[in-house]
């Protein structure tokens, strides 16, 4: 594939990127590029692997500018406990970078729910991001970049509502799961499912509450675009659950992020140092 100049770069240019941005510590991960769910597990964990020591040793070379997140083989769940536990628990990393699915299994599917419950044992985030434009859009249109602009934001309701319908969020009551981008139309349409709660007998199998008191249960980056949103997001999940992402290095990054969310008339000064870094140092414990 075309790599563009900001997908590869060193720690040293990063680092002086991040100086210019205002930006003190970045949560790195692997490009989701490399995902690769639907190859063979036993080829891509030692993938994954060399992609998270990577990682690490950005974080021993810079303790106090990089924190670790993990990319792992989603398509075998004992492999990717394995890995999240490495990574987690033997270099302390504060996570993993998953997609919105596992070649079309949504993540209710009762596979997945050991990985759940050793991510939720290990405290471990699972920020939840998809693979390039390999969104639910892209086969009904893919022209105008919809995959992304409209995808994304599709994909992650999709993965709220699998959460919370399914009854991952029961069973795991401390699981911490950050969705991309706002998470997002999921607190746009929120009331829609709870309708549908309360009136399709199927939307009650697994939950006896309406999926919008879930909202609180999930963290959210700032990454709106847009102030009316990001307003409607804070008033929606809570101040506390809403962490500073600025997409970088992709082209649809908010140019100057913490200038952005500085400059928003909407937000309090107690709000902007909540997203800016209160949340992120209590959650990942930095």
């Amino acid at each position: 594939m075309r790599v563009g100049p900001r997908n590869s770069w060193t720690p040293e240019q990063r680092i002086a990127d991040m100086d210019s941005l205002g930006v003190d510590v970045h949560v790195v991960s692997t490009f989701s590029f490399y995902y690769y769910y639907e190859r063979d597990p036993q080829v891509i964990l030692p993938m994954h692997r060399e992609c998270n020591d990577e990682v690490y040793q950005m974080t021993v070379d810079h303790p106090d500018r990089f924190k670790g997140m993990a990319i792992i083989p989603m398509q075998d769940v004992k492999l990717a406990v394995q890995e999240l536990d490495r990574c987690v628990n033997g270099m302390g990393f504060v996570g993993a970078m998953i997609d919105d699915h596992v070649n079309g299994k949504t993540y209710d599917d009762p596979e997945f729910l050991p990985l759940w419950k050793a991510a939720e044992e290990m405290g471990a985030v699972m920020l939840v991001h998809q693979q390039g434009g390999q969104t639910l859009v892209r086969d009904r249109n893919p022209n105008y970049h919809l995959h992304n602009t409209i995808g994304n934001l599709v994909d992650r309701a999709v993965t709220f509502a699998s959460f919370v319908f399914g009854g991952v969020m029961d069973a795991c009551p401390d699981l911490r799961v950050c969705l991309c981008h706002g998470g997002g139309y999921t607190c746009f349409g929120a009331g829609r499912m709870d309708r549908g709660w309360q009136v399709r007998s199927e939307a009650r199998v697994n939950i006896n509450q309406p999926p919008s008191s879930y909202l609180d249960r999930f963290y959210y980056d700032c990454l709106t675009h847009s102030e009316p949103a990001l307003r409607m997001l804070i008033d929606a999940v809570g101040i506390d659950k809403v962490l500073f992402g600025t997409d970088w290095p992709a082209d649809m990054a908010i140019d100057w992020p913490v200038s952005w969310v500085l400059g928003l008339e909407s937000l309090t000064m107690e709000e902007k140092e909540a997203i800016l870094y209160k949340n992120m140092e209590r959650l990942l414990g930095i």
